[in-house]
């Protein structure tokens, strides 16, 4: 059975949001927070939520902004759980002959832009004083010093520019927000419709709820030292 987070280094009563919170992973983000007891709000947004949120409507952010604006309490833990891989149209480019515009552009879409627009958004929500974090799902393939193998042209390189996003979140959140946390996860490979199809003979495959799990003791080991860092699920500091 898995544990439940204490995630005692949040101060209490407060809200945590995930977003994605309908996928495999934010579904299981979702469950261990509402379980953990920390939070006076468990917060979960998605394309089907009510408000909604789709990176393809960027208006509709700030709906959820506001939203959570009429709860009472601080938002101090933000977890992105969104991403996109493959589609029915659309597998990770092998070689450079398979590069289509169309699926980098959806891949940076979903994987960079709209990350950054909930760090646009989200992030002035954090209080000034106190553990907060906004945590989002990247991926150890979008290292570019641990690249190896190669392919995967638009998801490695969408992965990087989040990871350089955070990096610059995380400095000017720094600024205003001493206590606050801005990092990038790992979540590793997950049985879910987006890396399960990929998962290796013999590679370790979590289910959602050992990787959320996993990845919130993660979160709720992080000081503000390590803001704007790239942790996996296991909490190894991974190479930009």
């Amino acid at each position: 059975m898995t544990d439940v987070p204490e995630l005692d280094s949040f101060a209490t009563p407060s809200i945590a949001v995930v977003i994605g919170a309908t996928g495999g992973i934010g579904r299981a983000f979702m469950a261990q927070l509402q379980q953990s007891d920390r939070f006076s709000h468990v917060v979960g947004f998605s394309r089907t939520t009510d408000p909604a949120l789709d990176f393809t409507k960027p208006d509709g952010i700030a709906a959820c902004v506001q939203h959570l604006r009429t709860l009472s309490g601080d938002v101090r833990l933000i977890i992105d759980a969104t991403g996109y891989l493959h589609d029915d149209t659309h597998q990770p480019e092998k070689s450079l002959r398979h590069i289509d515009a169309d699926y980098m552009a959806k891949q940076f879409l979903i994987n960079a832009i709209g990350p950054a627009l909930l760090m646009k958004h989200f992030c002035p929500l954090l209080p000034r004083d106190g553990k907060s974090v906004f945590a989002t799902l990247s991926a150890k393939v979008g290292s570019i010093s641990d690249n190896r193998m190669g392919g995967w042209y638009g998801y490695r390189a969408a992965k990087a520019a989040l990871n350089q996003l955070v990096k610059c979140s995380a400095i000017e959140i720094g600024r205003s927000k001493h206590d606050a946390v801005c990092v990038a996860l790992h979540p590793g490979t997950v049985d879910t419709g987006l890396s399960g199809p990929f998962a290796k003979s013999g590679l370790k495959v979590q289910t959602p709820i050992e990787a959320a799990t996993n990845m919130l003791h993660v979160i709720d080991g992080l000081s503000a030292k390590q803001s704007g860092g790239f942790y996996a699920y296991d909490g190894e500091n991974l190479p930009w």
